[in-house]
């Protein structure tokens, strides 16, 4: 690891041109400041190369930093979004009081006009619906303007938009790219015609992203069906605590359609949202969990719950969203009914529930 944020110039007079004399757009061949170029950085973007279907790779310190960088990029008039991460719409609120960029909806669509921005999230956060890039993409060529599809919830190798003919790719790198909770970055991928101590963590990544990446989901493909059928049971006392389950994986219709699964061959992501029946078990569940961790962000080997009201205004206060880790979905389970028993719902069971969480050693606080 290189933590150095300064390099010596060249020795060699010749290689010593004034900054006026240089190319702008060409790419540095020698090491000069780190806001610019850092070895740990460089190495960590060449290493996404494959990943993310060969484009052109850039890292930033955080996501949103990454969206920021696309603005003055391609400097639209007009931005097309629907829902989505809550950030994203508080940047554009912002990018308005600087340049007076226009925020329209998605359907708007009939608008879409040359050198708009066209952002799509798929899946989406917290809700996980995925969106038809196939669909999206064919507005935007047709209307000529740019698009970008904000893959954060199916990192690779779940989908891979650029195969789509989508213009950039944004991740927030900070949840499946890193996946330790340890690192924070974004990740802007191009078709092709930081900090450095996190450039180095990214490297360390990048060595069990595939094995992250498909466990993480499947874990979720068996906590999802799992929730869901309880839900339907008529009188289940999982149905008692939880109004409906969301994920990818339950748009049957899409499902049917068969884009949905052509676009994330890999599968269909480890988050999913939850809603109770009633705010007063949302506020208690996430506290009561031991496995699952209630706190910020996604994507690390840990499972965590967020109720998305403490930071997301305007949601449904009932909304919980999850994040699959890589733990045993059998003790996942329980960690959830002995959550729910603490809640007023499963007394019956609270027995045989506190031994199971016994017998996997969690520490309790």
């Amino acid at each position: 690891m290189q933590v150095a944020i300064n390099y010596r110039y060249h020795r060699d007079l010749e290689q010593l041109v004034p900054m006026q004399n240089k190319d702008p757009n060409a790419s540095f061949d020698s090491r000069i400041y780190s806001r610019y170029t850092a070895p740990n950085s460089t190495r960590f973007e060449t290493a996404l190369h494959n990943p993310f279907g060969g484009g052109g790779v850039v890292t930033y310190s955080s996501g949103l930093a990454s969206f920021h960088a696309i603005m003055p990029l391609l400097t639209p008039k007009r931005i097309f979004i629907g829902e989505g991460y809550h950030g994203v719409h508080r940047s554009i609120k912002l990018q308005d009081r600087v340049t007076g960029v226009e925020k329209l909806t998605l359907q708007d669509l009939n608008q879409l006009g040359r050198g708009d921005l066209l952002h799509i999230e798929t899946p989406l956060n917290p809700t996980v619906e995925a969106r038809n890039l196939e669909h999206y993409v064919a507005n935007a060529r047709q209307a000529g303007a740019y698009i970008l599809v904000d893959a954060t919830f199916a990192s690779p190798p779940l989908q891979d938009p650029l195969q789509y003919g989508v213009d950039i790719v944004m991740h927030s790198g900070t949840k499946y790219i890193g996946g330790h909770s340890d690192m924070q970055c974004g990740v802007l991928v191009v078709h092709q015609d930081r900090k450095d101590f996190e450039g180095w963590l990214g490297i360390r990544s990048l060595r069990t992203l595939h094995l992250r990446v498909i466990k993480q989901p499947q874990t979720a493909e068996k906590l999802v069906p799992w929730l869901h059928e309880e839900v339907q049971k008529p009188g289940s006392l999982v149905g008692k605590m939880i109004d409906k389950v969301q994920h990818t994986s339950l748009q049957e219709a899409d499902l049917k359609g068969g884009w949905l699964r052509k676009q994330m061959p890999g599968g269909f992501g480890p988050v999913f949202s939850i809603w109770m029946n009633k705010e007063e078990h949302v506020r208690r569940l996430p506290s009561r969990l031991y496995i699952f961790q209630h706190a910020m962000s996604l994507g690390g080997v840990e499972s965590l719950m967020k109720w998305r009201a403490m930071s997301d205004e305007g949601r449904d206060p009932r909304l919980i969203r999850v994040s699959c880790g890589v733990e045993d979905v059998e003790d996942m389970k329980a960690d959830i009914l002995q959550a729910f028993g603490f809640c007023g719902t499963f007394h019956k069971q609270e027995t045989s529930i506190a031994y199971r969480i016994d017998k996997i050693n969690v520490p309790r606080d």
